[in-house]
């Protein structure tokens, strides 16, 4: 094969190369950007979802908190009404001595 043959397939295999190589890296920028977009996107949806179960954990934690405080209330309710009612029986007791008491005072001064 002659000389410049030679030399004009070089150049054309080293253009060849020269245009694979440059394609090669637009693919990589691309692939790059697309990785970067799906990692982006990947980040946004988690942290959605991470809001998502932060609230509804906070709603579930309000409402365990309300039926304490609603089961609380009523032990509070009912323990009040048992020391009213013990307190109002007291009274009668404590009533009826202090009448017995005056009285005896009364019944030995006269």
């Amino acid at each position: 094969m002659p000389r410049p043959e030679v030399l004009q397939r070089v150049k054309e295999a080293e253009q060849e190369a020269d245009e694979i190589i440059a394609q090669a890296k637009e693919d990589k920028k691309e692939r790059l950007t697309e990785a970067r977009d799906r990692a982006k996107k990947i980040r946004q949806e988690a942290e959605a979802e991470a809001r998502e179960h932060k609230q509804k954990r906070l709603e579930e934690a309000r409402e365990e908190i309300e039926q304490e405080r609603k089961q609380i209330a009523e032990e509070g309710a009912e323990e009040r009404e048992a020391i009213e009612s013990a307190a109002s029986q007291r009274m009668d007791d404590v009533v009826n001595h202090v009448i017995e008491l005056i009285e005896e005072e009364v019944h030995a001064q006269t």
